[in-house]
This record gives C-alpha cells, sequence and structure tokens, in this order.
C-alpha cells in the first residue's frame, strides 16, 4: 500500500517511518508542489499533517482510498470533496494531548518570565537588565483559563493546579466530574491571569478572540494558543500587545502559515513563537504512526476505521 506522508522528514522520522511494516511510505514536504504532483496518481493513502488538503489535490489520486489526518484538526482538508468520492477521512485525538499541553505550559513560563528575551540579552554579553526584570511575575497562584475542555486541557489542568493555579475553564456545558470551575466565555476572559486556547477551529470558533474579546481581558494577562492561528483576529491582538492593553503571547499557529518574516507579530519583544510544533515529539509521531499503520491495515481488510470523521 502506498501512502503518502504529506510533509517534510528528518533522518529520525524518516528512519521511523521506514520501518513502519507493510507500507510504502513516501515523505514529501509541504512546500515541494511537482513532487506531490508526482505522487497523487499512485497513492492509496494520504497521511495529512497541515498543508490545506484540496478538492484538486484530491482529484488528482484516483487510487485515494483514505485521507488520514496526523493529528487532530481537520478543517486543512476539504471533506466535502472526500466524502464525494467516498474517501473517508479520519483523525487521531489524543495522540498528540501530551506533547501541546507540555508546549502550552512552556509558552505561558517563556511569556511570564521573558525568557526569551532574557537569552538574548545574556548572548549579547548583558547580565543584569533591570528594567527586563521589572514585572516578572510567578504562574503559581494566578487563575488561568482554558478554552475548551478537551484531552490537551484536561492533561495541563492537574500540572498546573499542582504548580499553584486555579484553574477555569470554557465548553459549552459544565463537564460533571471535573475539579475545575466552568465559566461562560466572557467572565473567563474577565477573570483570568493566562488565557490559553485549545478549541478547533469552526466558523463558529473563527476570530473567537477579537477586539471585544481582548478588551474583556486584564491589561496584566497573559494569551497562549497552540490550537489555530484562526481562533484570533491577529490585527487585533498586535493592536492590544502594542498598546499594553494585553501583557504578553505565545503563540504556537497563526493566521498565516508559514508567518511571513515581516510580520509586525514578530517585532513585539513581548510575544513568544514557535512555528506550530507544539504536537512535534517522537511520543507523538510513535502513537500516530501506530494508529495510522491500523487504519490502513483496517481500510485493506475492510474493517472499521478507527476515528472516522467521514
Amino acid at each position: 500500500m502506498k501512502v503518502v506522508y504529506q510533509s517534510a522528514a528528518g533522518p529520525d522520522l524518516a528512519a521511523r517511518l521506514a520501518a513502519i511494516p507493510g507500507l510504502d511510505i513516501t515523505a514529501c514536504p509541504e512546500e515541494d508542489a511537482a513532487r506531490l504532483d508526482r505522487l497523487l496518481p499512485d497513492c492509496d493513502v494520504i497521511w495529512h499533517v497541515l498543508k490545506p488538503l484540496t478538492a484538486e489535490m484530491i482529484a488528482r489520486a484516483p487510487r485515494l482510498r483514505l485521507i488520514q489526518k496526523i493529528g487532530v484538526g481537520v478543517n486543512t482538508i476539504d471533506l466535502e470533496a472526500a466524502k464525494a468520492r467516498g474517501i473517508p477521512v479520519c483523525n487521531l485525538p489524543g495522540t498528540n494531548a501530551r506533547a501541546v499541553a507540555e508546549l502550552a505550559l512552556s509558552l505561558m513560563l517563556a511569556a511570564m518570565r521573558r525568557i526569551p528575551r532574557f537569552d538574548a540579552e545574556l548572548r549579547r554579553g548583558v547580565w543584569t537588565n533591570p528594567a527586563l526584570q521589572d514585572g516578572i511575575g510567578e504562574l503559581g497562584g494566578k487563575t488561568v483559563g482554558l478554552v475548551g475542555y478537551g484531552a490537551i486541557p484536561r492533561m495541563l489542568a492537574p500540572v498546573l493546579r499542582a504548580l499553584g493555579c486555579r484553574v477555569i475553564y470554557y465548553a459549552r456545558h459544565p463537564v460533571a466530574d471535573s475539579p475545575d470551575t466552568w465559566r461562560p466565555l466572557k467572565a473567563l476572559l474577565a477573570e483570568a491571569d493566562v488565557v490559553s486556547l485549545h478549541v478547533p477551529l469552526t466558523a463558529e470558533t473563527e476570530r473567537m478572540i477579537d477586539t471585544a474579546a481582548l478588551s474583556r481581558m486584564k491589561p496584566t494577562s497573559v494569551l497562549v494558543n497552540t490550537a489555530r492561528g484562526g481562533l484570533v483576529d491577529q490585527a487585533a491582538l498586535i493592536a492590544a500587545l502594542r498598546e499594553g492593553r494585553l501583557a504578553a503571547a505565545g503563540l504556537d499557529v497563526f493566521a498565516c502559515e508559514p508567518i511571513p518574516p515581516g510580520d509586525p507579530l514578530l517585532a513585539l519583544e513581548n510575544v513568544v513563537v514557535t512555528p506550530h510544533v507544539a504536537w512535534v515529539t517522537t511520543g507523538t509521531f510513535d502513537r500516530s504512526f501506530a494508529l495510522a499503520a491500523e487504519n490502513c491495515r483496517r481500510i485493506a481488510a475492510g474493517e472499521e476505521l478507527l476515528h472516522r470523521v467521514v
């Protein structure tokens, strides 16, 4: 069975892909459109990562039997085109939860403790900068608001509580077995010292953090986004950070990806950024590839698929 892994693979990842039995897996860097064009006509399965998988791409793959999302969010797949062809689309909920939870916590700490700025100054030979030290706080004792309460925030919440944080969350409905406190979204934004986003990008959630939402947040608060860039009105966020209406942000995702080098967001010293790598760990790959390979076996055997979306 021929599989196209729709992303680049370094030496370690390439070795992991090659070691999966029964599958002929070819990694195709997202920016290499010409190579993808050559691979699509003969592929049976696409392991999709982040670059949009369009109706045109799906049409160029006449043998395609399965679209397997390596991750959770399927907003970058043309689901209607897949449905029209009868091609199942599956995702992998929970496989990246630990990795994303850890990076969300890292971004909280890095933004609050100004780690990138201290790192840059020390590399320039500056040992002490009193101005940079002013106003640095601790995560312990703060109220952290989790927007969404799926696998990632539920893994993150106990760690935050262990650090001495008070955890509140927003979901459509309160969760009966949760030790944390449910709040309506508007109340959560006003109450939290740190707001961390953990919801999928849908028509309902697109730009949910807009000018009005940002205006409800404390000027001392921090926004963390490891979910999808489209959840945030990026221009409104830049304005709030520039004008001191928000203290800092830790961002792994952006409105446009890759984010252009000249984007004004990258010039702000109160922003910590990573390039959509919250999910990228060896643990995530191992868990994801095991389930993706199992779905390949199931599609070949005509068995029910795991975590089918379409």
